[in-house]
């Protein structure tokens, strides 16, 4: 395990000789991708069992996989579409861990869109009494606040719009001509929007954090969890490539959505490419800005 860092590897150690009958002897390991923010792989025992371990610095994103873990979980328990089970979340300073079910990646059946669309229905039939979660999270590297609201629109303004409008300020990456057109639109949410009892979303649902499992059927990982409007899911899935048509047939053919959609889903959209623009830089202010002069 060469690759891992060694606080890692001792309280991956601890944790497998924790949770086994056995010793667990040392496990291999195999990197899987890489990026800015995680480490991760494929990590197998002497056992032959198999899990997937990713790891980060603790002090950068606090508490990002206890946090993940618990969406995980969440979703799990909904038993509307696969979520890999999780085995801990773990801080061993100065990284933290988290251990879950390694699903093999196949092809995807004939099938895979519509039970994608018929199981995500399924997921946001479960329900909450607010808008938000018990509990802040992360999306992407950033920050996630889900402070619990009654009101949809006045949760997506505070929650979501206006912290991620104020860190791109701060940071200098959007100006005060880009504030002025969100203020105007602010107003114009309660004639747009439509009001629906909070949905348990996914959060993050592009097509990088959808996969095949071994049946070929759809698998959902790195979630950014909250209950909100359930159309928060269905707008992020026309971002960055969009998803097959026979998954919006099949999610309006099991949970049909307001007339309107389209117009909708080109407001809520300006969350996650906001924080693209405070992840990557202004090369998505464009299609802010084009969102926002339609209605403002």
């Amino acid at each position: 395990m060469a690759t891992i860092p060694e606080p890692v590897q001792q309280g991956l150690q601890a944790f497998l000789r924790s949770n086994s009958e056995t010793k667990t002897p040392r496990p291999q390991f195999s990197p899987i991708g890489g990026g800015c923010i995680n480490h991760g792989g494929k990590l197998t025992t002497a056992d032959g069992e198999y899990f997937f371990l990713k790891w980060n610095h603790d002090a950068k994103f606090p508490g990002m996989f206890e946090k993940e873990a618990r969406g995980l979980e969440l979703l799990y328990a909904s038993r509307a579409i696969r979520i890999p089970r999780v085995l801990g979340a773990v801080r061993c300073d100065p990284y933290q861990f988290i251990l879950m079910e390694f699903i093999e990646s196949r092809q995807r059946s004939r099938v895979y869109w519509d039970l994608l669309g018929q199981r995500l229905a399924l997921l946001h039939r479960n329900t909450s009494e607010f808008f938000g979660l018990d509990y802040d999270n992360f999306i992407g590297s950033l920050p996630q606040s889900n402070t619990p609201d009654q009101s949809w629109i006045e949760f997506f303004i505070t929650r979501r719009l206006e912290i991620q409008l104020k860190a791109g300020v701060d940071s200098g990456g959007i100006d005060a001509s880009i504030v002025t057109k969100f203020e105007r639109l602010y107003p114009k949410l309660s004639e747009i929007l439509t009001v629906e009892p909070p949905a348990l979303l996914h959060g993050d649902l592009w097509s990088g954090n959808l996969i095949a499992d071994e049946k070929g059927e759809p698998c959902l990982i790195d979630p950014a969890v909250y209950y909100g409007n359930r159309e928060v899911d269905l707008a992020m899935t026309r971002l960055f490539g969009g998803f097959d048509e026979r998954f919006y047939e099949a999610y309006e053919e099991a949970f049909s959505t307001p007339p309107g959609l389209d117009e909708r889903l080109s407001i809520y959209n300006l969350y996650p490419l906001l924080v693209h623009v405070n992840l990557f830089g202004g090369g998505y202010l464009q299609q802010v800005t084009s969102i926002l002069r339609a209605y403002a």
